[in-house]
């Protein structure tokens, strides 16, 4: 069968190695990444100096996206350790941080524009871009994929801690970032021309600088002929990131299906996906989520297998549903990123101590 192709973006905390604190060595990171990259890097900068972005290549094979996550991860730290730091893949730092805004014109305009929501922006997410054939295929896959995003970011959760506190969410990453006037769960669009006048219409109020800044959970990809999920927190295991993936595609996959055999959309109110959103940050795989099918909390386990059970098709015609049904039964049984740092925390009684200890997991 011929598969949907899947690339991953994944944004990195540069920290100390020794104290765990976060640093702003993005400029010299980069710099070493493209001279051993003899020009040619994924690498690129961020909205704050304590991060950097790499994105792999669209893969078919899902061995093959693992393999370059695993790359990349790699190549990012031997880069920042020779600029003096390390990399974790933290969606927000545990320790308390001054964040500091880039040099880039864009970032600055960022900075000006949105005042403390951009300055607080320091945090890190996993975007997943998967191949569709069209924008029309696109947003017909928008529109039914909108009741299953919570359950991914669940799945991803990966920042319990916020300035040196517990915030008692296992994604505090998506609070913050839903500070953005884009940001989260959208209306049905019907259509890829009503989908291009919606994003227009965002733009000419003057908010937003342009459509870059549609930071909708999924929308169409402003760069590449995918449908973009931007939903997750960056996974502390790279292992997590490849299962994020796998469903992202079963998920586009299995609503493409769907429009092609003329299967409406379900039209769960953009209020019901906001409580969904929220109780998926609050809880992550532990305690209830929102069960997209009956708009009730159901334990957590239960809604993840229901997501199993939606794509399952899609993953066996892939080859995919055997390491899905593994991945996810590895995250119910240890947890998310954010369980293993509240563990970490539990076991050392210091944030320091869970900072270098997900440095070392970073690369799996």
């Amino acid at each position: 069968m011929d598969v949907r192709t899947v690339g991953v973006e994944e944004e990195l905390l540069l920290v100390d190695a020794g104290s765990g604190d976060p640093r702003r060595l993005s400029t010299a990171v980069l710099a070493l990444a493209e001279r051993r990259a003899a020009g040619d890097s994924v690498f690129e900068s961020e909205l704050h100096d304590q991060q950097v972005e790499f994105s792999t290549e669209p893969c078919g094979a899902m061995a093959d996206l693992a393999q370059e996550i695993h790359r990349w991860r790699a190549e990012a730290a031997r880069s920042a350790a020779e600029a003096g730091a390390a990399v974790a893949a933290l969606a927000t730092s545990p320790l308390p941080v001054s964040p500091s805004i880039g040099e880039d014109e864009r970032y600055r305009w960022l900075a000006r524009r949105f005042g403390l929501t951009a300055q607080e922006q320091l945090t890190c997410g996993c975007h997943v871009h998967v191949s569709v054939e069209s924008d029309e295929e696109g947003v017909a896959v928008l529109d039914r994929i909108r009741p299953w995003m919570p359950v991914l970011l669940a799945l991803s959760a990966n920042s319990p801690f916020w300035q040196g506190q517990d915030t008692s969410y296992g994604s505090y990453r998506s609070r913050v970032w839903g500070r953005w006037p884009s940001a989260g769960p959208v209306e049905l669009f019907g259509s890829a021309d009503r989908y291009h006048e919606q994003v227009r219409a965002l733009v000419a109020t003057g908010v937003l600088r342009d459509r870059g800044m549609i930071y909708f959970d999924a929308r169409l990809s402003h760069r590449y002929p995918t449908v973009e999920f931007r939903v997750a927190d960056v996974c502390l295991d790279p292992a997590d990131t490849v299962l994020l993936a796998t469903l992202a595609r079963g998920l586009v996959e299995t609503a493409a299906r769907a429009w092609r055999a003329g299967d409406p959309p379900d039209p769960v109110p953009v209020g019901v996906l906001r409580m969904a959103d929220w109780q998926a940050a609050r809880s992550g795989t532990q305690e209830r989520l929102i069960h997209p099918l009956t708009g009730g909390p159901e334990p957590a386990a239960d809604v993840v297998r229901a997501l199993l059970d939606h794509v399952r098709d899609a993953l066996e015609d892939s080859g995919d549903l055997g390491p899905a049904e593994t991945g996810i039964r590895n995250v119910l049984t240890r947890g998310t990123g954010a369980r293993i740092q509240r563990d970490l925390l539990a076991d050392s009684d210091s944030l320091r101590t869970v900072v270098t200890e997900c440095v070392a997991r970073t690369r799996g």
